[in-house]
């Protein structure tokens, strides 16, 4: 079965990561919305490296990750989400990565602990 990648589950396996295994074992076929996509890129070029910034979509595309767009229908389930989320912290990013997940009813994979005590309608798999 493929999977929701949040930006914490990439970012764990571009620096090899405790976890990181875990991710590349869940690679073909993972996808990833646009706004989280977003967030591993800002890392990297924040990480001072913004020429690898380029590199990594025929990377993402090589090992089978795909990014999906951050649709209006996911913009509706991001919202939904802010209420029951608020108390966890989650972000904005963290909701597009939920909506995407409920969209297309995949499990996420997140190095974000505090996602373990999610009550949403995917399936959350913490990887450390």
């Amino acid at each position: 079965m493929s999977v929701v990648l949040d930006a914490s589950a990439v970012i764990c396996l571009l620096h090899d990561e405790p976890g990181a295994d875990q991710v590349r074992g869940e690679l073909d076929g993972a996808r990833m919305s646009a706004v989280n996509w977003t967030e591993v890129l800002q890392k990297v070029v924040h990480a001072g490296d913004p020429g690898i910034a380029g590199d990594l979509e025929p990377w993402a595309a090589a090992v089978g990750l795909s990014v999906s767009n951050f649709t209006v229908d996911d913009a509706r389930v991001a919202a939904r989400l802010r209420a029951p989320t608020r108390e966890l912290g989650l972000s904005l990013g963290d909701r597009a990565c939920l909506a995407l997940a409920e969209r297309l009813a995949m499990p996420v994979l997140t190095a974000d602990r505090v996602w373990a005590g999610l009550s949403v309608a995917s399936e959350i798999r913490v990887i450390r």
